[in-house]
């Protein structure tokens, strides 16, 4: 505790102004307060008090949290005043160095110009600020102010978002703020091994977040972890800033196939409202900056003027963009096969780093007959270094890299007798933009034989093997899929021995598939071992099980044990369940015997789920002591519920309660739910009672949601308005519902302003509509302004619909006219809408796209429509080209359909297209071969 008075710290002073305006406008007195935060009476006195020192970081977010005020805002005015007390920066330990110590370049900023300056002068042409200038700069101040934020950004290649985020962050280098930049030995690594060292005031660089967020061993769980880091007030505040190019922002935040596998669901969660896109081109506005600075001598900017001011790529012009492809088109055809090979096994998400050996015998398959027969012996060594040399911006289109090897203790993961695989012989990289033109050009061509060849003889990357695994069954390309499985199990891919021992377990083969998952687990999988205890289980060979899950168990993971209880009290061996419970707990895991005194309760056992309750008590403390609370009240023992009631409270835990308000309610207590919501209610955590009434409304239970929902309201949840709104609405109370709505928008809750001025739109009221829209709008909702011209369709405003639509599409909105179209459409005026479309899909509109092809296609117009649908395809939308050969094949014209259905295989989505892609299956049973013809019998 350090000794300062307010009058010597502004921030100190600031800090408690602000505690004691919170504590007056919820009229509690210190020991109340100290009661809602957990804290002792004189601890909370002395945080208030003007002649104490610096209150604790923790006693400073409890307080936070009772006053329902920003910890974030409060914790970083306390280290100010730390500051302030001590007369030099309060402790900043974690990774990183301070930002004025970092180069842009070595954060990966692209060097710009010919290449000709001298080693060490990090040139860098004057900065024009655009359109995601501003978010990042908000973002900044906000984390300035101590509360932490994310923002990625999402633009193509070489459109500036790296050097965007580098000038971002300067105004945080005076604030004594750090970077961190995980790197080595890989980026995924160190950012899973130190992000939870992350200190307070620190930039997180995700630069190429998909070296992140798309690891498949890690990303989901760096995603999590950054959460955690983003949601823990003590550590903030921290400003996480990545960039991603949009096909892979797309792949992160695509929701799953049904009954697909969800491969990035936590990482879709980080990114969801936080991506911001950024412009492949200069506009208007930032174009004449650029001028600007160049009349001002900024002699790079004004080179890149002369070649890239019509089509305002100004940044990849810096980058040296245009050289790499002026270089790309004019390759010799030997060098060009070798492009073509790196680029398609970038795209198929093979590397970064591309053996030579696996190019050199990939290319051969890219060259036309007159070419192949014309290579010289030493083809391969000239091809290479044509694409070596660097041009413009010191860029080469295929550089030779040297990757580091990974030197790692090792880990429970990765046992000693299976390395982690290490990078073999020459190694060479693909030029960013080039990687990039490759995904936009080529995506619609399946590789050539020779490519899937020597992917099977030359790779040895597990992880290389397992993505082009599902590369070539994603385009029905069976045959290849089945030997690189087989290969990439053979090089130690815990996947692939996974899905090989299912297949086996599905024709019951349990001997081979034993055998596979063993070799998995060998590789230090241990979820497989859950696997190997239900063969075991399966033969009846329980201690066999057992034995399994304590192995699982000593490795670190307890999900193994728990799995098996859950299946051993599911099968009525209450016995057998309760003592694999107790072995996890002796793991440290209590978790399971929780569960299954639940599951007990839940099958109406409740003297049984109370002796697990009374065992736990010493583990979990009071969530253990609420539920027994509840049974005895519920048996008629109100004293002795009482007496646990006072235990369980006596913790100080608060967000125990709103646990086991969530476990009263999964075990059907409903009454008990509500009760203990209540208490939480009355201890200061209301949520409470407004997540049991999300969960009693999910359950179908109306009239008790809104009688919560109003308690909840009651209490200051102004989130519960929103949802009482919605309820009278489901009901027709419509009045009611605006009400609700009303007060909702009148508490800061902008999700109310949509329904309500659809509301104020069927009452007649447009005016009120439109203005209730345009809220919605500026509060995030993208759909209002569709609705706005809806809405002036509707009144007969065609003029002024039109008007807003195109507004729409200046602004960015490429759906605007679309919308305009659907109108026109459904008002029977095709001729019309198919003109409005065509103007939305030059603004780049998807839905737009999708309504032409179909309208082309009922004009009996196939091969426009094919035109279309192929460009729906580029920009991520396939169901039109796989409509059509739906269409022909209905129409019975078993070419026309095959054509088309070829194409979505191509493309890579026969598995997407539904149901499940039997379609393909049932067309080509064996699968295809790279070139498009059916496979023969292979099995």
């Amino acid at each position: 505790m350090h000794e300062a008075d307010n009058s010597r710290s502004p921030a100190l002073a600031e800090l408690r102004g602000r505690l004691e305006e919170a504590r007056a406008r919820a009229r509690l007195n210190q020991t109340e307060l100290a009661g809602l935060a957990g804290l002792g009476r004189a601890t909370v006195g002395k945080a208030l008090a003007l002649d104490e020192g610096v209150p604790s970081a923790k006693t400073v977010a409890r307080l936070a949290r009772a006053l329902k005020l920003s910890a974030g805002e409060l914790l970083e005015l306390r280290r100010t005043a730390m500051e302030e007390a001590d007369g030099h920066p309060a402790d900043m330990s974690g990774p990183g160095r301070p930002i004025e110590q970092w180069e842009p370049h070595d954060l990966e900023v692209h060097p710009a110009g010919p290449g000709t300056i001298a080693v060490g002068e990090r040139a860098l042409p004057g900065y024009v600020e655009r359109r995601h200038d501003e978010v990042l700069a908000a973002a900044v101040r906000e984390a300035a102010k101590g509360r932490s934020r994310i923002v990625v950004l999402v633009g193509s290649s070489s459109t500036g978002k790296t050097r965007a985020c580098w000038e971002a962050v300067q105004p945080l280098a005076t604030k004594r703020w750090r970077l961190w930049h995980p790197f080595d030995p890989t980026r995924a690594e160190a950012a899973l091994e130190e992000l939870h060292q992350v200190g307070p005031r620190t930039v997180v660089w995700l630069n190429e977040a998909q070296h992140y967020f798309g690891d498949r061993a890690c990303g989901e769980r760096i995603a999590a972890a950054v959460h955690r880091l983003l949601t823990d007030e003590e550590r903030g505040p921290v400003l996480v800033l990545g960039t991603l190019w949009p096909e892979y922002a797309d792949r992160y935040t695509a929701l799953p196939a049904p009954n697909g596998n969800d491969s990035h669901t936590r990482v879709r969660e980080l990114l969801t409202g936080r991506t911001v896109a950024v412009p492949d081109a200069f506009d208007a506005a930032a174009l004449a900056a650029a001028t600007l600075l160049a009349e001002e001598g900024d002699a790079l900017l004004a080179d890149a003027l002369t070649r890239a001011r019509e089509g305002g790529r100004i940044t990849q012009d810096l980058a040296g963009a245009p050289e790499l492809l002026r270089r790309y088109e004019q390759a010799t055809p030997p060098a060009l096969a070798l492009l073509h090979a790196a680029m398609d096994a970038r795209r198929l998400f093979v590397g970064p780093h591309i053996p030579q050996t696996f190019l050199t015998d990939a290319a051969s398959d890219y060259l036309s007959k007159d070419d192949y027969d014309q290579l010289t012996d030493d083809w391969a060594e000239q091809a290479y270094a044509e694409l070596a040399t660097p041009g413009h911006g010191k860029q080469a289109p295929l550089r030779r890299v040297r990757p580091r090897p990974q030197r790692r203790p090792l880990g429970l993961s990765q046992p000693a007798d299976h390395p982690e695989p290490q990078p073999r012989g020459t190694m060479y990289w693909l030029a960013d933009y080039l990687e990039q033109h490759g995904r936009s050009t080529r995506r619609s061509l399946c590789p050539p034989a020779s490519f899937w060849d020597a992917a099977h003889a030359h790779l040895t990357n597990p992880d290389d093997l397992d993505v082009l695994v599902e590369a070539a069954e994603d385009r029905h390309r069976l045959e290849w899929a089945h030997h690189l499985r087989h290969r990439a199990a053979s090089l130690g891919s815990v996947n692939a021995l996974y899905v090989l021992a299912g297949m086996r377990e599905d024709v019951d083969d349990r001997e081979e598939a034993e055998n596979l998952y063993r070799r998995a687990a060998d590789l230090g999988d241990t979820d497989v071992l859950f696997n190997l205890a239900l063969l075991r289980e399966a033969a009846n060979d329980r201690e066999g099980a057992d034995d399994l899950a304590r192995q699982a168990a000593d490795l670190g993971n307890i999900k193994v044990l728990s799995d098996l209880a859950e299946l051993r009290e599911e099968a009525g061996d209450h016995e057998g369940a309760e003592a694999l419970g107790r072995l996890a707990a002796d793991h440290g895991s209590t978790t399971i015997l929780y569960r299954l005194a639940m599951m007990r309760e839940e099958a109406g056992d409740r003297a049984s789920a109370e002796s697990l309750y009374e065992q736990l008590v010493e583990h979990v403390g009071a969530d253990a002591l609420y539920c027994l609370a509840v049974i005895r009240e519920d048996r008629g023992d109100q004293a002795g519920a009482e007496t646990l009631y006072q235990r369980a409270d006596d913790h100080s835990d608060p967000d125990a309660l709103c646990r086991v308000v969530t476990v009263r309610d999964m075990v059907g207590d409903r009454k008990g739910a509500a009760a203990l919501a209540r208490r939480a209610a009355g201890r200061g955590r209301p949520d409470a009672l407004h997540s049991l009434a999300l969960s009693v409304e999910r359950a179908g239970n109306v009239k008790e949601a809104d009688r919560l929902y109003q308690e909840a309201a009651d209490h200051g949840i102004t989130e519960a308005l929103y949802r009482l709104g919605r309820l009278r609405e489901k009901a027709k109370d419509l009045k009611g519902a605006e009400t609700f709505y009303r007060g909702a928008v009148e508490h800061g809750i902008t999700e109310a302003f949509f329904p309500l001025a659809v509301l104020r739109e069927r009452a007649g009221d447009g005016e009120d509509a439109e203005n209730l829209y345009r809220q919605a709008v500026d509060n995030g909702k993208s759909d209002g302004l569709r609705r706005v011209v809806t809405l002036r369709v509707r009144m007969g405003d065609r003029e002024g619909a039109e008007s807003l639509a195109r507004q729409l599409a200046d602004n960015g909105d490429p759906n605007g006219m679309g919308y305009l179209g659907h109108c026109r459409e459904t008002a029977g005026d095709k001729d019309s809408a198919e003109s409005l479309y065509r103007q939305a899909v030059e603004r780049g509109s998807v839905f737009a796209l999708n309504r032409l092809t179909r309208l082309r296609e009922q004009a009996g117009d196939l091969k426009e429509a094919e035109r279309l649908a192929q460009l729906a395809d580029d920009l991520g939308s396939p169901d039109p080209l796989y409509r059509l050969g739906l269409s022909l094949e209905k129409a019975g014209d078993r070419e026309g359909a095959e054509h088309f259905f070829r194409q979505v295989a191509d493309r890579g989505h026969a598995r997407n297209m539904p149901p499940d892609g039997s379609a393909f299956s049932a067309w080509w049973p064996d699968g295809l071969d790279p070139d498009g013809q059916p496979t023969p019998p292979w099995r």
